[in-house]
């Protein structure tokens, strides 16, 4: 039986480390394909976003989807479980734009939306 002190440490476990609540907010605007995630996030290496894919699909919030074609197609999205997030993902990007104005000087940062990115 595994014990948890509250239940942020469930979602800690969860959706925590580098770059799983990264890749589950941007999936929050439908599906994605991998090369997609990428260039979306340019910092995770490829290696690290499938496996983030796989971890977030184990736990039941990623959905993926193979096309039977050539080349392979594959799409991930979130899930029901994945989209309960949504809210708090959203939350927590707009704590992350007021702490980022605390911060840093004018000009010290910027805050790149996903629309910016295309």
């Amino acid at each position: 039986m595994k014990k948890f002190s509250c239940g942020f440490e469930v979602t800690k476990e969860v959706i925590g480390g580098k770059w799983k609540g990264l890749v589950l907010y941007f999936l929050m605007n439908g599906p994605k394909r991998t090369s997609e995630l990428k260039r979306i996030i340019p910092n995770i290496t490829q290696k690290m976003l499938i496996q983030t894919l796989r971890e977030l699909e184990a736990s039941g919030l990623v959905s993926r989807k193979m096309y039977n074609q050539v080349p392979p197609k594959v799409e991930y999205s979130s899930t029901e479980l994945g989209e309960s997030l949504k809210p708090i993902l959203q939350e927590l990007c707009q704590w992350g734009g007021y702490y980022a104005e605390q911060e840093y000087a004018e000009g010290e940062y910027e805050i790149v939306q996903p629309e910016q990115l295309s």
